[in-house]
């Protein structure tokens, strides 16, 4: 290249620059995944690392992979903040108000739900399970007697209840992976949610606008299954966190049957919706052969194998 300056021509040598390479960064993987559940074969093909499928009036097991092993759930802790608040017979009218403190600092996601927003506990207990809205499920943790750290207690209390002795919560979103359970566990959750039927119908509603400082904001159910209309779907929850992976619970009537399914640890943004269609086709087209029935009190304690140590591991390491 030739260049002037001061009058003289000098010829200037271009040297290519160096390419510049970008470090390739594996993607975090889920607690599941660390652990090798998702080697686990299956005779659906499951993309789940975890699932349990249950007769809801019987309580045979019709199908299970992984069942007693104890993972984050993220928002599938959603309904156990949903029994909370019904079970405080709060009033449902009261208006809350949305503050920093409901800011996420565990995974930095956004929200809609503006500081300042004013909404009822009804509408906040709506978003949060029908769209799982992460401020709407921390005001209420926060609007409980005793705030937060009492809420969580309750948490914790009420899952003692319900026999869930694999699991334990840390907060009412579902945004840390410190919050864990095993399918079976979840089974007793669905099913404890289920008889509630203010849970039942905010979980399944398909869409809903409220007022979000003067403008209307439009939500909608974040499970595919309820806003498709194909399933009759009485109660659900979706969750994903990376730790997780994509989560799914549901009560739906499959050919004439009541059951609840638990998928956990889903590779893949649509693979539990398909793991679901999966199992529906199969309930419809075969005939019943429950593996064994739903112990009355199970014991899975896991060992120092367990997801419990890999989980710490992990948090230690950063990972």
């Amino acid at each position: 290249m030739v260049v002037l300056k001061k009058g003289k021509r000098h010829v200037v040598v271009a040297q290519r620059a160096a390419p510049v390479r970008a470090a390739f960064t594996p993607s975090k993987p889920s607690l599941g995944e660390a652990m090798g559940l998702r080697d686990t074969d299956d005779a659906l093909a499951l993309r789940s690392s975890v699932a349990l499928v249950m007769d809801q009036n019987s309580n045979e097991v019709l199908f299970q992979k992984n069942a007693g092993a104890v993972l984050p759930i993220a928002s599938i802790t959603k309904l156990m903040t949903a029994l909370v608040v019904m079970d405080s017979r709060l009033p449902m009218d009261e208006v809350l108000t949305i503050t920093e403190e409901d800011r996420d600092t565990e995974k930095h996601s956004s929200s809609r739900l503006r500081f300042g927003t004013q909404l009822t506990r009804q509408e906040l207990l709506l978003l949060a399970l029908m769209s799982s809205e992460n401020r709407a499920a921390s005001a209420l943790g926060r609007h409980y007697p005793g705030g937060l750290p009492a809420f969580v207690q309750a948490m914790n209390r009420k899952a003692r209840e319900l026999g869930m002795n694999d699991s334990h919560f840390v907060d009412s979103s579902g945004l840390s992976s410190s919050n864990v359970s095993s399918a079976t566990d979840l089974v007793r959750m669905v099913n404890a949610a289920y008889r509630n039927p203010t849970i039942r119908e905010y979980s399944t509603q398909t869409e809903h606008e409220v007022n979000v400082l003067g403008r209307t904001q439009h939500y909608v159910s974040t499970n595919r299954l309820v806003r498709g209309g194909n399933w009759e779907i009485g109660l659900q929850k979706t969750g994903f966190i990376s730790e997780a992976g994509q989560c799914l619970v549901m009560q739906a009537r499959v050919h004439g049957r009541n059951v609840v399914m638990v998928f956990l640890d889903s590779a893949g943004k649509l693979s539990r919706f398909a793991d679901a269609n999966r199992v529906k086709d199969w309930l419809e087209h075969s005939p019943s052969s429950p593996q064994r029935g739903f112990p009355s009190s199970p014991n899975l304690t896991q060992g120092p194998g367990s997801a419990h140590a890999v989980l710490a591991s992990q948090q230690s390491r950063g990972i």
